[in-house]
């Protein structure tokens, strides 16, 4: 049953902010990937290391380090105050920021994953052809690496879409401004409406279980078309 009176801000607040956050995160986490991949060199480990935080570290500790960055006296906040007069904290924009890196992980991991596992050799075929790099990531790299890109692409989606520690820490609680899913059901909870934090847990959770489950035919599709067509 929907609850009477009921606003539909969070759900749009929370698809476009994991709307936004997953294009960056993709973009940003294929491009870092295909530069990493099968690449070695001094501290390549700790760089990794440091991308992959955020899955090990717990949200509220991400969104501290992020308040320090992005706070009025933080190192980038500071600076986005003087020149732009414009301050993170308590925006959308907060909680785009903060879904950014928690799923970044994810899309990372999957992107250099599936850029290892390529074939070096139909690569370099295309480079003896006179391909440039751009072109051979583009006909490709990219295309046969795409299954697992649209695997970390579907997982960063979710994962942003369900960020809720992080969020509070740098966003906080504004109705109508920055009130997520998972921030109004936990403030739902707190003043009691339980109903209205009932409705707003089917609504997620119908979310999340109808994108894994649209990866998980696809990823099966597929296999069932390679195995016909071998």
């Amino acid at each position: 049953m929907i609850p009477d009176n009921i606003d539909y801000t969070p759900l749009l607040l929370s698809l476009k902010v994991a709307g936004i956050s997953v294009i960056v995160v993709f973009i940003s986490g294929v491009f870092i990937a295909r530069m990493l991949a099968r690449r070695t060199f001094f501290g390549k480990s700790m760089l990794e290391s440091f991308f992959l935080l955020p899955l090990v570290l717990p949200p509220t500790v991400v969104g501290f380090g992020l308040l320090i960055l992005f706070g009025k006296n933080g190192l980038i906040g500071k600076w986005l105050l003087v020149w732009f007069d414009y301050q993170i904290v308590f925006t959308w924009v907060g909680a785009v920021i903060a879904s950014i890196v928690v799923s970044f992980p994810l899309m990372y991991q999957s992107a250099v994953a599936s850029f290892e596992n390529l074939d070096i050799k139909l690569e370099n075929a295309a480079r003896t052809m006179g391909a440039s790099e751009w072109r051979v990531f583009w006909t490709v790299a990219f295309p046969l690496a795409w299954p697992g890109l649209l695997s970390g692409f579907v997982l960063s989606f979710a994962r942003a879409l369900g960020e809720f520690g992080a969020t509070l820490m740098l966003a906080g609680y504004i109705p109508g401004k920055t009130d997520t899913i998972p921030v109004a059901i936990y403030f739902a909870v707190e003043g009691g409406h339980m109903e209205k934090a009932s409705f707003w847990v089917i609504i997620i959770v119908a979310l999340g279980f109808s994108t894994i489950t649209w990866l998980n035919w696809w990823t099966k599709s597929r296999i069932r078309k390679y195995a016909e067509n071998n």
